[in-house]
């Protein structure tokens, strides 16, 4: 039992310290206006990004905050409802894996992890690897490579 505790314990601190206690993430903005849906379940945006890191990089995430809902995974749903290939075609996308620990308020723990998704579309030559971040709000945009549904 002691062992068992002892481990744990070790488990624990490891992962704590491998978390920073200084976010790296550039875009967090906890002003921004909450989101919007449409009735097809998309998040209503009306800007492009203009820097080529937004959501491509993992200190540029999407911050698709979503502590407004029971769902943790509605609002990467509602963000990719709203998105098209760069000519309008429908995308196709699919979690990854996470990674990139920061420390956040908005964790029950303390810390949190990035979401990576791969958007695909027929005729695209490779897929596409997005950074998208539930715990934090900026306000929402369209990455730079990418068109936007219109309703």
């Amino acid at each position: 039992m002691k062992a068992r505790l002892l481990l744990l314990a070790s488990c624990a601190l490891l992962f704590v310290s491998c978390i920073s206690t200084k976010s790296t993430l550039q875009n967090v903005d906890e002003s921004a206006p909450n989101l919007v849906i449409n009735k097809q379940n998309a998040f209503l945006i009306k800007e492009y990004a203009s820097d080529a890191k937004y959501g491509y990089d993992k200190n540029y995430p999407i911050n698709i905050f979503y502590r407004n809902t029971a769902n943790d995974t509605i609002n990467q749903k509602r963000f990719f409802n709203a998105l098209t290939g760069p000519n309008g075609e429908v995308v196709f996308y699919e979690k990854v894996g996470v990674c990139c620990p920061f420390p956040s308020k908005n964790s029950v723990s303390g810390a949190a992890l990035l979401d990576i998704y791969e958007v695909k579309w027929v005729g695209q030559k490779s897929p596409i690897t997005l950074y998208l971040n539930i715990y934090e709000k900026s306000p929402i945009m369209v990455p730079k490579g990418f068109g936007l549904k219109t309703f």
